[in-house]
């Protein structure tokens, strides 16, 4: 993997087997589409310039994301930068029964011909398997139908978003996969274990999701914080939805609150100078061996550019780091630690 660029701009990486190079930080493009709250049009527009402006030349949608509302402004950001050095990373396989038979090449097909029109693409850069049933892995015929995909010139390359390390395993088996998505950060470090060793011997990219713990580690919620209805940190706190690690990464919300406020403590007194809990958390995560790119959310520009600044910054001090592994060795592992 190359790394460059430690400090002043936001480094380049090799996306994994995809030979791309793009931004160490992106940007997920799930708050705009939606299940975060509502995001104005403008203000989704906006993210996305700010985010490129700011030097960000990766960006993680899916075709479920607001039902497509993500890829279309994101079709139209790219039609307003047609010579911008952008990689788009989209996801399939929610748009109808979690089954494993419905991984067929007839869908795959079909969902990128949705996810192609919507973004204004004849060949997308990188679609990914969205967390399908376990048992997709071992099915020879999903990899035949994705290769398939790649020799029709409908997709450029193939990675998987998945939801336990054990299912990062088996994907990084594959020698068509090119990326794995996963849920790292402060509060959810086994991957570290075994993944991302793993995918650097065998050159598979890592793309780090939810690296705030949706917005936890920001520091900015108190006991009385209250979100939209239509914001799955209100209706998915207990899986009601859809897996429960993707929401404050499977932490309760209380023993996240206290885990934050001890986490900002820290980063106020051994981060970078100036530095948010928000920013440091992102280079916490931006420097683990083996990460390609860190795709935080933003749900305005402020946000989009206070991420890309995490990073510019040097790498954390072995104090911080220290501190951080004892705060979730205490706080967090007992929770999430055995279940993904």
């Amino acid at each position: 993997m190359s790394q460059h660029g430690e400090t002043g701009e936001i480094p380049q990486r090799t996306l994994g087997r995809t030979n791309r190079e793009v931004s160490a930080i992106g940007l997920g493009a799930w708050q705009i589409g939606g299940s975060w709250g509502t995001v104005a049009e403008r203000d989704a527009h906006e993210v996305l310039e700010a985010a490129l402006d700011a030097g960000i030349t990766f960006f993680d949608t899916a075709d479920v994301y607001g039902d497509g509302r993500s890829e279309r402004l994101i079709g139209e950001f790219l039609r307003r930068h047609p010579d911008a050095p952008i990689t788009v990373a989209t996801k399939m396989g929610r748009r109808g029964p979690q089954e494993p038979e419905e991984y067929s090449l007839a869908n795959f097909r079909a969902w990128n011909d949705r996810s192609r029109a919507n973004l204004g693409v004849d060949t997308l850069d990188l679609v990914q398997l969205h967390c399908p049933p376990p048992t997709v892995y071992s099915r020879e015929a999903t990899f035949d139908a994705l290769d398939t995909l790649v020799a029709e010139e409908r997709i450029a390359a193939y990675g998987v978003s998945v939801e336990t390390c054990d299912e990062a395993l088996a994907a990084i088996q594959r020698p068509g996969v090119a990326t794995v998505q996963i849920i790292l950060n402060a509060f959810r470090r086994k991957p570290l274990e075994q993944v991302l060793p793993a995918a650097a011997e065998a050159g598979v990219g890592i793309i780090a999701r939810v690296p705030l713990a949706s917005g936890l580690l920001s520091g900015r919620y108190r006991p009385d914080t209250t979100f939209a209805e239509d914001d799955h940190r209100s209706f998915n706190r207990r899986g009601e939805a859809f897996d429960v690690g993707e929401t404050f990464s499977g932490v309760d919300f209380e023993t996240g609150l206290a885990a934050a406020e001890e986490f900002s403590a820290l980063a106020a007194k051994h981060g970078p100078e100036g530095a948010s809990p928000a920013q440091v958390a992102l280079r916490w995560v931006m420097q683990q061996p083996g990460v390609s790119t860190v795709i935080p959310g933003a749900r305005n520009a402020e946000q989009a550019r206070g991420n890309a600044t995490a990073g510019t910054l040097p790498p954390l001090e072995p104090e911080l780091l220290e501190a951080m592994r004892d705060l979730y060795d205490r706080a967090i592992r007992p929770q999430v630690h055995h279940r993904w």
